[in-house]
């Protein structure tokens, strides 16, 4: 049974590490020389990258849950209602978010601060422009995110966990894809690195810290998912790691600007973090190997870096070469 002091803790743990993740892109895009509006920008896409990607981990692992064979049916529908509940207030803030982005961006657009902004120009630069689509796209799969919440909440049934997987893993993709991406001088294939991997990053960094906050403490259930998630997981850094040399490698002019530009600077504070984060995931894998369970204290570090990954990732999307 879990502890008060732990409960409290895991509790806590997403609080941290979306402090982590609105943290390093604000320092990132202020290092990349972002005004006072280019700020509330990063802040409110890191948001709602945040809202996203946790929508990704808690619905993917409902998925991995495994049948009621050596897992009390209680335990399982505990899970499922502790997963409706937060896709609920996840989906509202996600919705929310991407609706102050639309705002910000569209003022930043325009050169105008928000409160000079009228609505015909918010609707012109969502209707109009492939960003604008992208974010308004992503506010409508994080309202199906809510919808399908509520909905199961009621009727558990009635709708399958995996809806809204789905559509919170498009809702991730759609402002990667629309965004700078969309404007990369080879286009195709910067925007099919770019899906591929924010998709790949949401069900890694989603889906690791979903398990520690859900299932850590039940041994059990622990057990039965994390043998499939370490499968998942280690797909996903082989594709996050071959599309996001192909992503710089089409975004930069030169290898050179890696430490020239301060696009360039965040790609390799990225690229040094993943690299960090592929050896505590090698150090966990081989803890489980040889029967050392306890790698919950290295998971929780490994999130708290993703986070931080996330953030840079966030800046990099309104950040120029």
């Amino acid at each position: 049974m879990t502890s008060p002091t732990a409960a409290t803790r895991d509790r806590l743990r997403p609080v941290a590490w979306s402090v982590l993740a609105v943290g390093a892109s604000l320092a990132a895009a202020a290092v990349a020389g972002a005004g006072a509006l280019g700020l509330g920008v990063v802040a409110t896409r890191v948001g709602a990258d945040v809202a996203g990607v946790a929508c990704v981990g808690l619905a993917l692992v409902a998925v991995l849950l495994p049948g009621p064979t050596g897992v009390t049916r209680h335990d399982l529908a505990r899970v499922d209602r502790t997963v409706d509940r937060a896709l609920l207030v996840l989906g509202g803030a996600w919705v929310a978010l991407v609706l102050v982005g639309v705002a910000l961006r569209a003022a930043d657009a325009f050169g105008r601060s928000p409160g000079q902004l009228g609505a015909g120009e918010v609707l012109a630069w969502s209707t109009r422009l492939a960003a604008g689509r992208g974010l308004v796209l992503t506010a409508g799969c994080a309202l199906v995110v809510l919808v399908c919440a509520a909905v199961r909440l009621h009727d558990p049934d009635r709708i399958a966990v995996r809806i809204p997987l789905v559509a919170a893993l498009l809702g991730v993709l759609t402002p990667t894809v629309t965004g700078h991406a969309g404007s990369a001088p080879d286009h195709q294939l910067a925007v099919v690195t770019a899906a591929l991997h924010a998709g790949a990053a949401a069900l890694w960094v989603g889906g690791l810290g979903g398990l520690l906050v859900l299932v850590a403490r039940h041994r059990t259930l622990l057990a039965a998912t994390l043998g499939r998630f370490s499968t998942l997981a280690g797909a996903c850094v082989v594709i996050v790691a071959i599309t996001g040399v192909l992503g710089a490698q089409v975004r930069l002019q030169d290898w050179g600007a890696l430490l020239t530009t301060g696009y360039g600077l965040i790609v390799a504070a990225k690229s040094v973090a993943l690299v960090a984060l592929a050896g505590l995931g090698g150090l966990a894998r081989r803890r489980l190997a040889a029967g050392r369970l306890p790698v919950l204290r290295w998971a929780g570090v490994e999130v708290a870096l993703m986070a931080v990954v996330l953030g840079l990732a966030a800046a990099l999307t309104q950040t120029g070469s």
